[in-house]
C-alpha cells in the first residue's frame, strides 16, 4: 500500500511514503512496517508518533520534528538532515547507516541497542541523554556535547572524535587508547585538572 498523505493521530500499516513531505504534520501517529523511502521531511511535524519496525531510505531535510517520538525495530540509511529535533525520543534497536547529519538534538532522548555506523554526525547534541549499548562504529563525530549524559555499555572506540564536549559524562563508555591521548587535554580541563608542562 502506498501514499502521499500525513496526517495527526492516524495510525499507518504497511504504507510506502515517498516525495516531498515537507511541513507536513503527523504528530501522535502510529507507523507500523512503513517505508519512508527519499522523503522530504522538511519541517514535517511527527513529535510524540510511534515507529514500528519501520525503514527510512535517504530521508532528507532541516528541521524535522521528532520530538518525544518512539522507535522500535527501525532503520535509516543514507539521511541528510539538518538541525532535527529529537529530544526526549525513545530509540530501541535502531540502526542508522551513512549519511550526514547535522545539529541533531537528541536531548533527554533514552536510546538502547542503537547502532550508528559509517555516519557523519556534525554537532550531535547528547546532553543529559541515557545511552545503553550505543555504538558508533566507522563515525566521524564532530564537536559531539555529552554533557550531563548517562552512559551504560558505550562504544565509541570505532569512532573519530573530534573535538568531543562532556567528556567527564562518559563513565560507562569505551574508547580507544588514542581517542583518550587525544582527548587528554580537553578531559582534564573538565576535571579542573592543571597539566604542568
Amino acid at each position: 500500500m502506498s501514499s502521499q498523505h500525513l496526517g495527526a493521530g492516524e495510525e499507518f500499516d504497511a504504507v510506502t511514503f515517498t516525495g516531498d513531505h515537507g511541513r507536513g504534520r503527523a504528530e501522535d501517529s502510529l507507523f507500523l512496517e512503513c517505508t519512508f523511502d527519499g522523503v522530504d521531511l522538511t519541517e514535517t511535524k511527527l513529535s510524540h508518533a510511534r515507529f514500528t519496525e519501520c525503514s527510512f531510505s535517504g530521508p532528507r531535510g532541516a528541521g524535522t520534528d521528532l520530538s518525544d517520538t518512539t522507535w522500535l525495530d527501525c532503520t535509516v540509511t543514507e539521511p541528510r538532515l539538518g538541525a532535527p529535533q529529537v529530544h526526549g525520543a525513545s530509540w530501541r534497536r535502531v540502526r542508522w547507516t551513512g549519511g550526514k547529519v547535522e545539529f541533531a538534538n537528541f536531548r533527554g532522548a533514552t536510546l538502547r541497542e542503537v547502532a550508528f555506523v559509517d555516519c557523519l554526525l556534525i554537532e550531535p547534541d547528547f546532553a543529559e541523554a541515557t545511552l545503553t549499548g550505543v555504538t558508533f562504529e566507522g563515525c566521524r563525530l564532530v564537536q559531539p556535547d555529552f554533557g550531563r549524559a548517562k552512559c551504560t555499555t558505550v562504544d565509541l572506540s570505532g569512532a573519530d572524535l573530534v573535538a568531543p564536549r562532556g567528556l567527564a559524562s562518559l563513565r560507562g563508555a569505551t574508547i580507544s587508547r588514542v581517542q583518550l591521548l587525544d582527548a587528554a587535554d580537553a578531559l582534564a580541563a573538565e576535571l579542573g585538572i592543571t597539566v604542568a608542562s
